[in-house]
């Protein structure tokens, strides 16, 4: 954290001194801090996060900057994608396709093509872990799901929303995408998409506002190992810690993107409230379309 509050302490032109004064420590510590000789208590973070939101201190960007200059000095073996992923509580032991069963694409281990959306995900969790991951591709089947309705329609399959029509040809369509795959790839639904998405399982949206909003996201992939042997072609590049103060920064981060994500679906229901089908009329049709 000490390159961080360096960061800050240049980007606001305060001395030691002065940041000391503000956050309610002694210059002292905040040299210590900064050399890295001890890191600040979470009341302190507290006051620093406070001094940033006064200041109007980038600090999510200096975050993101950090994992960055992280990945710059990663070299990664030919065949191997770089990834990151959140964990709630840490990787301990093997990576296992172990995730709750109503996942986007199921059962799995997730990992993202920006760094933004697992950290959104794990900020609330105090024993949570970021991770740099990179993945070697090259003896895996793999499916890539396009940033259509087949993507809202397998992640319906996924997270339970089409089970009335259970056994039908749509069903087992989707059902059958990710069957017999090591690694299914597509579009990211962070904190901006899960209302929309919420949204079209609930019929307040069709499905031509919501593949409307997903273009207009541009939310990044999602790679999600399904199998053993998709999770033993991982590898942990590096972990990134978070202290209280960043996770702080990135809820109050993840819960504006979710405002954005609420007003972006509104914005576009509007446009499109005429177009296309609602989704229980996809399944009515399915049904149909089985007799």
């Amino acid at each position: 954290m000490k390159e961080l509050i360096k960061q800050i302490r240049q980007y606001t032109g305060l001395s030691q001194t002065e940041m000391a004064s503000k956050i309610g420590v002694r210059f002292a510590t905040i040299n210590r801090w900064e050399n890295g000789h001890s890191e600040p208590t979470r009341l302190a973070q507290e006051g620093l996060y406070t001094l940033c939101e006064n200041l109007n201190v980038p600090v999510y960007e200096m975050i993101i900057e950090k994992i960055k200059r992280e990945v710059s000095s990663i070299k990664l073996d030919k065949g191997r994608v770089l990834l990151y992923h959140g964990s709630k509580s840490g990787l301990v032991g093997d990576i296992k396709p172990i995730s709750r069963e109503k996942c986007d694409f199921g059962k799995g281990f997730y990992m993202g093509t920006t760094p933004e959306q697992p950290l959104t995900l794990i900020c609330d969790f105090e024993d949570s872990k970021f991770y740099i991951v990179s993945i070697d591709i090259k003896e895996l089947k793999s499916v890539e799901i396009p940033a259509d309705i087949n993507w809202a329609m397998i992640v319906a399959y996924h997270r339970g929303r089409m089970e009335r029509i259970k056994g039908s040809n749509l069903y087992n369509k989707y059902g059958a995408m990710t069957s017999g795959k090591d690694l299914a790839i597509g579009s990211i639904a962070n904190d901006r998409m899960f209302y929309v998405i919420d949204n079209f399982f609930l019929e307040n949206i069709t499905d031509v506002a919501l593949v409307n909003s997903l273009s207009a996201l541009m939310l990044g992939k999602q790679y999600v190992a399904l199998t053993e042997k998709a999770c033993g072609a991982i590898k942990i590049e590096k972990e990134i810690p978070l202290s209280f103060f960043e996770k702080k920064v990135l809820r109050k981060v993840s819960e504006g993107n979710r405002q954005k994500g609420i007003d972006l679906a509104n914005e576009i229901c509007k446009s499109h409230r005429r177009e296309g089908k609602f989704f229980d009329e996809i399944l009515d049709e399915a049904i149909r379309g089985d007799k």
